[in-house]
């Protein structure tokens, strides 16, 4: 599960970043719930060739993620913020970086 949430977390950061084919098989897959043989029936491809594409996209969010850390920043904000004592300034910091609390 925690994959799940961790690449669907890295998607959101950095899908921009990917090719259209790339994001739409992440999304039929993470996102959909989508199994690698419906993708390949939905995609006329094989199996193997969803299960490659899958593959190569989580290493590419993940090395986008080892360069840049956004990921890694906004989870330290996060937990910075979370400890803030002054509520109403957490939130306007959250809100400025478009963030969750």
């Amino acid at each position: 599960m925690k994959n799940v949430v961790y690449f669907n977390s890295l998607f959101d950061i950095y899908k921009d970043l990917l090719t259209d084919k790339e994001q739409e098989v992440f999304k039929l897959y993470y996102a959909d719930d989508y199994s690698l043989q419906e993708i390949a029936e939905y995609k006329n491809v094989s199996r193997s060739a969803v299960f490659k594409m899958i593959k190569v996209v989580e290493e590419k969010l993940e090395n986008m993620e080892q360069i840049l850390k956004i990921y890694l920043t906004r989870n330290e904000i996060k937990q910075v913020l979370n400890s803030c004592k002054d509520e109403e300034s957490a939130k306007k910091i959250a809100k400025i970086l478009e963030m969750e609390l």
